[in-house]
């Protein structure tokens, strides 16, 4: 009997431990006044589920909670907001306990940079990008190259499918790097560019450093684009050749933000991968939604063909030229919002906060949700439809819940560079080629837009 009653303590105990186990996050997280949701499983919480249902996992959420709820996800106990008004806020209130905070991962792999830094620092930061790539940098630095790199790039189409997701993320690579390290060899940019695809999917995963997980990729792709960095940045220290590119900015001792060697590598890596990831997508997208509506893209060509009719033979479209494009940049904002290319951004609390009537825990991480006001009827009339017409009324880009660019002293500073690169593409692809769509590609929209067998063109002279 005594036997029989240890085997069914050690029973109890054993179920009691394992219920422990599974409510740990319910149980380490219970604090009174927080918003409603739940915690999932430990350790991993609910990642697995937001990473893979995406925005029908928000919606479900949001159905049983609220606009404001609870969550554990990529690392963190997490509240996530989908209100627009509440994200405003938190936007513009950094000063408020309210910083960058973004996930582990992404913190780890990317490292220091303007998403992560804040105050003094992040000041500095934002005004050596946007001397190197701010609308004054583009306009009298960077254009003329742009323009020639997109030429040389879509030239030899005629004839050819291609997969456009992986062309345009090469252009959008290519081109970012060509401005980076002009005088650079093409074996750096063979070394560099398959390293950025490991950088980016391990930025989205749970931090666990075990051999095979996209994080411990990630890492050890993130060392060698640093010792690469490292390499070059040593041999034009010992060089008294002049670089006129980004990185000899950068290096320059007649900046006006100074940067010491590892900031100097985190520009690197930050730049690449920004344009890596947001320009190629909004590359890709805005030709599908064009493929789809051939009054749109009648009208873009008729405005790029006119640019061009305005020119003597061989002569090249100037600054003034693109500034001229307003449709051209009504379908770029109409594909970023249709796409949502960026579902949120992320900010961490610094002090207990209280929101909307819930209590923010100090170092808790704050999902603004924003992938949602894209489609509101409110902000735009029949949300699912591509109307880049839409945004020919300029009020639209200045309505107090447009956060395609992010908001407040956030607002990307990369925003001009990433629009002349798109529609420099547009205006060389659309005057050059006419193209067919292959049917049959899956798209998945969450937590990237990706098309996991590639987006198939058959391309032909226009």
């Amino acid at each position: 009997m005594a036997i029989l009653g240890l085997a069914y303590d050690l029973i109890l105990a054993i179920i009691s431990c394992f219920f422990i186990f599974m409510k740990w996050n319910e149980i380490r997280y219970r604090k009174k006044g927080l918003p409603p949701g739940t915690m999932g499983w430990p350790l991993v919480g609910e990642t697995s589920d937001f990473l893979k249902y995406g925005s029908e996992f928000m919606k479900t959420q949001r159905s049983k909670h609220g606009e404001v709820f609870k969550t554990h996800i990529l690392g963190s106990p997490t509240i996530i907001s989908m209100d627009p008004e509440l994200n405003r806020y938190i936007l513009y209130n950094e000063s408020k306990g309210l910083v960058p905070g973004y996930p582990k991962a992404m913190v780890d792999i990317l490292g220091t940079n303007i998403s992560t830094v804040h105050g003094a620092t992040h000041k500095h930061i934002r005004g050596s990008i946007l001397s190197l790539l701010g609308p004054v940098a583009v306009k009298e630095k960077l254009f003329p190259n742009l323009l020639k790199c997109v030429k040389s790039f879509t030239a030899d189409w005629d004839g050819k499918t291609i997969d456009i997701q992986e062309k345009a993320q090469e252009m959008a690579f290519f081109l970012a790097f060509k401005q980076i390290f002009e005088s650079e060899s093409r074996s750096i940019y063979d070394s560099f560019k398959p390293e950025f695809e490991k950088i980016v999917s391990g930025t989205l995963a749970l931090p666990i450093n075990i051999p095979g997980t996209s994080y411990h990729t990630g890492l050890q792709a993130r060392s060698k684009v640093i010792k690469l960095s490292r390499e070059i940045i040593k041999q034009r220290r010992s060089s008294s050749t002049i670089h006129r590119d980004m990185l000899g900015q950068m290096m320059s001792d007649e900046t006006k933000y100074p940067l010491n060697d590892e900031e100097i590598i985190s520009q690197i890596i930050t730049i690449l991968n920004s344009g890596y990831e947001t320009v190629s997508k909004i590359t890709m997208m805005s030709l599908r939604y064009l493929h789809g509506d051939l009054k749109a893209l009648q009208e873009l060509r008729e405005e790029h063909f006119g640019i061009l009719g305005r020119k003597e033979a061989g002569e090249s479209i100037t600054w003034e030229d693109y500034k001229s494009m307003s449709f051209t940049l009504a379908v770029i904002l109409e594909s970023l919002r249709l796409a949502t290319v960026v579902n949120g951004v992320m900010r961490r609390t610094t002090s207990d906060l209280e929101l909307n009537g819930y209590k923010f825990p100090k170092g808790w991480r704050v999902y603004i949700y924003t992938r949602e006001v894209n489609y509101d009827p409110l902000l735009y009339p029949e949300p699912w439809k591509f109307n880049p017409w839409r945004w020919l009324d300029k009020k639209l880009e200045s309505h107090k819940y447009n956060f395609l660019f992010g908001a407040g002293g956030r607002l990307c500073p990369g925003k001009e560079l990433g629009l002349v690169m798109i529609s420099l593409f547009l205006h060389c692809f659309v005057t050059q080629y006419r193209w067919e769509e292959l049917e049959g590609e899956e798209m998945v929209k969450f937590p990237r837009i990706e098309v996991p067998n590639g987006l198939h063109l058959r391309i032909s002279k226009y």
